[in-house]
């Protein structure tokens, strides 16, 4: 077996299911501190929620960018035991899969970055530039207290990126096929509507919310919020949720309580998004109580030296030409740009994560760190 592999095993064997870190994290530092890694722990959150980060970083001999690599050792809930053909937290191979909770998201993503490193290192001891690992144990959770806190940190006492690669699993078909090069925002709001509740059968005297309601939510579906760009979709706003009512079918609620989200692209901003729906309950002259959730900042990286030097990898591993997309939900992302004006995703197959057996080819395995050691000697300077 190949290093990578072996590690892959070894973290999958520990069950960090979010927060929890299980001594992950403790594994990576054995081997980057052997490799001239300086590693630093940051422990943040509540007592009984305790968060784990890794910020682990190499200087060159000599000046260069910084490369980063980014990921999270915590994972999903397995579900009914039962359920999976193999124990989740015992590394199992079958039919050319490795099977596994993590397997996908993302423990073979980091036991590859970490391995590549030090074969990079180990070919290169006198590289420039540096290289940096942002590895958290709350990334499935809230993210909270997790690649956000080291960013904080990193922030405050001056230190920064020149480019990152998160290891989520963007591939679809086959290793190599999807990078991520950016991702929508995500705004959410709970609108609540007040109105007067009273009997169904004397309607005035009561002020239904869901009658007053209507009109503006048609208006909200309907409604073009942006064009998108060369990179991302026109901007999306969906209801999740619609409550209303006691129960009963003779009372007239007092308040209709809805829920939705706008994925949004870099042409529009959470306060545009914002206005723009305020203006519609005005105009509409509903009375209203409305909190919003700002989940994360739309982020977007243009094809430049990261994006050229990852796909050449790619395409000298796997022969392979790379689509960059921005499709999919929120990442960790968000909150690495704030400090590095180039972030990626790019990692395995991601049909099976978060499901039922989860797995990753093991042939994947190799090659995902060639690519990773691949972008590392196209991006630094090997000395």
């Amino acid at each position: 077996m190949n290093a990578a592999l072996r590690l892959t095993e070894a973290l999958i064997a520990r069950p960090s299911v979010t927060p929890d870190d299980a001594g992950c994290q403790e594994l990576l530092i054995q081997r980057l501190s052997a490799a001239g890694f300086a590693c630093e722990t940051l422990v943040c959150g509540p007592s009984d929620a305790r968060v784990t980060n890794l910020w682990a970083v190499r200087r060159g001999a000599h000046p260069g960018p910084v490369l980063g690599f980014a990921g999270h050792t915590d994972v999903v809930p397995t579900g009914p035991l039962e359920r999976w053909t193999s124990d989740p937290f015992v590394p199992s191979h079958r039919d050319g899969h490795l099977y596994g909770r993590g397997a996908a998201d993302m423990k073979t993503s980091i036991a590859c970055f970490v391995v590549a490193a030090e074969e990079f290192v180990a070919a290169h001891p006198d590289h420039g530039g540096s290289i940096a690992l942002l590895i958290t144990s709350d990334e499935e959770g809230p993210s909270v207290d997790g690649t956000v806190r080291i960013v904080e940190a990193l922030r405050a006492r001056g230190e920064r990126l020149d480019a990152c690669i998160v290891g989520e699993p963007t591939s679809v078909q086959t290793l190599g096929d999807v990078i991520k090069n950016g991702r929508r925002g995500t705004l959410s709001g709970r609108l609540t509507v007040h109105g007067v509740q009273g009997h169904i059968a004397y309607p005035q005297l009561a002020d239904n919310p869901i009658h007053r309601l209507a009109p503006a939510l048609a208006e909200l579906v309907a409604m073009r919020w942006d064009e998108g760009n060369a990179f991302f979709p026109p901007t999306g706003w969906q209801v999740s949720n619609i409550h209303a009512g006691t129960g009963a079918t003779n009372v007239i609620p007092g308040d209709v309580v809805v829920d939705f989200n706008f994925r949004f692209s870099t042409e529009s901003t959470a306060d545009s998004l914002k206005t723009r729906l305020q203006a519609v309950l005005d105009r509409h002259g509903l009375r209203t109580t409305l909190a919003w959730t700002l989940g994360g900042e739309p982020f977007l990286t243009t094809p430049g030296t990261l994006t050229e030097a990852l796909g050449a990898a790619i395409a000298a591993e796997c022969g392979v030409q790379t689509e960059l997309s921005t499709t999919g939900g929120t990442s960790d992302g968000r909150f690495i740009f704030r400090i590095c004006p180039q972030v990626v995703e790019f990692g395995p197959i991601n049909a099976t994560i978060h499901k039922i057996d989860e797995r990753v080819l093991v042939a994947d395995v190799e090659r995902l760190k060639d690519i990773y050691r691949g972008t590392l000697e196209r991006f630094l300077p090997c000395g």
